[in-house]
């Protein structure tokens, strides 16, 4: 028993000592493998091992019935080691097509990121016997390499690192070190049900394996590590593909993507998701991204993946959200609030007005500054819009009639369609531009131009439209 003590303190050591004094974030739930993982940082810390700041979080997922029993075992056990403990309580909302165990994970991993905004480091109680059944879980998905390396020994957790340093040691040598050292722990009830897939392999599939071929724990970690040096490989390859399709940040370049083979065009595609903190694509959605790059040239196809889309325009293949349809929005715009308008001058106390409106989808905010006129500090290149006249109702739409229009660059009117094709902008920004108009009149695409006829001379009142809206693709 004393060996097994000996083999885990000396574990955690040498994992810890490459990190300095930054702070640990302990992920304890009150079960045996968090309960040792606690007690054996306790032992480093009381002999000076190691001098680290200590915080302890607690995750109440509020999914059993005995959640609040647990954080009050957590409370005490904090206690009675002096230890600063951080209860974080989640909600877990049952989704379609997402199992209660994976975003059960999910929210405790938010819940541990949001323990700190510095970079700490934090710890969880994985072991050898975890690794193994997220190996065999991966296999069951049909998981490629990424998903067969199982769970790595040090991780990128948002703004923090994540440490698995028990994941060498074995569920039996975990449960020695507990007994041996008197400790005591909850039990989740719901570790019985075998409806859950991890439950099923911990309970039925694993003792059935390791009867046949007791070390087979070993050898299919083994195999997760081998999984995952080739990943590191298929990353490194991609890091070099990525350099030379990359177009921007949100986007590649089609010709140099149509020169990979499929194996590498499939890995660089899921690289590039990944580096966008993206769900991963399935094998029939990858190819379909693939098949759509050989569309025509008169085509803008867009391949949804997850949460995200893939679009096709000008020769370069973007990555953007999944955008809500905005086309029905309008908002008014108050333009009197503080000021009283009269013709075309705002008359009254003469301070300036800044109404404010908030566009939807996540467009951000429209803020409209009018000024009598304009002064020596703006920018003599820099257009206003005339003021509405009195009566005339001020909306912002993200729909037009493909009105005829003379934007301010343009010596000719042009229908708005055109127009919009002239400044290059992409399909689906182009449904995402904020049109001013005074009644049924265009005036503006905000942020793009403005109609001749409602630009304001200099000695007259008008209005700047400042944004925040985001320019990404």
């Amino acid at each position: 028993m004393q060996k097994i003590s000996s083999v885990i303190h000396a574990t955690i050591k040498q994992y810890l000592q490459p990190y300095g004094d930054i702070e640990l974030i302990i992920a304890y739930s009150g079960g045996v493998d968090s309960q040792v993982l606690l007690h054996a940082i306790a032992h480093l810390k009381q002999n000076k091992v190691i001098t680290n700041t200590i915080t302890v979080c607690h995750v109440n997922h509020g999914l059993s019935d005995n959640a609040s029993s647990w954080q009050e075992f957590a409370q005490q056990e904090c206690l009675k080691l002096s230890f600063n403990l951080i209860v974080k309580k989640v909600q877990v909302q049952v989704q379609a097509q997402h199992s209660l165990e994976a975003l059960a994970r999910e929210a405790r991993y938010q819940a541990l990121r949001s323990v700190r905004h510095k970079k700490s480091l934090i710890l969880t109680g994985h072991h050898s016997d975890d690794q193994s059944e997220t190996f065999l879980l991966a296999l069951k998905r049909g998981a490629g390499l990424k998903g067969l390396a199982a769970m790595a020994v040090v991780s990128q957790l948002g703004q923090h690192l994540l440490l698995r340093p028990l994941l060498a040691i074995s569920r039996q040598e975990i449960e020695a070190y507990a007994k041996a050292h008197q400790l005591s722990w909850v039990e989740d009830e719901s570790n019985l049900d075998t409806c859950f897939d991890r439950n099923f392999i911990r309970q039925q599939l694993m003792p059935l394996l390791r009867q046949r071929w007791p070390s087979i724990s070993n050898t299919i970690n083994r195999s997760a590590s081998h999984c995952l040096a080739g990943q590191e490989l298929l990353d490194e390859l991609a890091e070099q593909d990525l350099s030379l399709c990359r177009a921007s940040e949100e986007s590649l370049h089609i010709e140099q993507l149509t020169l990979l083979s499929i194996a590498r065009f499939n890995n660089l595609i899921r690289f590039f998701m990944a580096q966008h903190a993206c769900l991963m694509p399935t094998t029939e959605q990858v190819k379909q991204v693939r098949l759509q790059l050989a569309a025509g040239d008169d085509k803008n196809p867009q391949i949804k993946v997850g949460l995200q889309v893939f679009r096709r325009f000008k020769g370069q293949l973007f990555l953007t959200p999944d955008y809500n349809d905005i086309s029905d929005w309008q908002g008014q715009v108050d333009l009197c609030e503080g000021v009283c308008l009269q013709g075309n001058r705002p008359q009254g106390n003469g301070q300036q007005s800044k109404p404010l409106l908030t566009l939807p989808d996540n467009l951000g905010e429209l803020v409209f500054n009018i000024n009598s006129k304009k002064n020596n500090n703006q920018d003599r290149a820099m257009l206003r819009i005339c003021l509405p006249k009195q009566g005339q109702q001020v909306s912002v739409r993200f729909s037009h009639q493909n009105p005829k229009c003379l934007p301010d660059f343009r010596q000719h009117s042009r229908k708005l369609k055109k127009v919009l094709q002239e400044l290059n902008i992409a399909p689906w920004q182009r449904k995402r531009i904020a049109f001013l108009y005074y009644d049924s009149e265009l005036v503006a695409a905000i942020g793009h131009f403005i109609c001749q006829p409602f630009i304001a001379n200099d000695s007259e009142a008008g209005m700047l439209i400042s944004s925040s809206v985001s320019d990404n693709h």
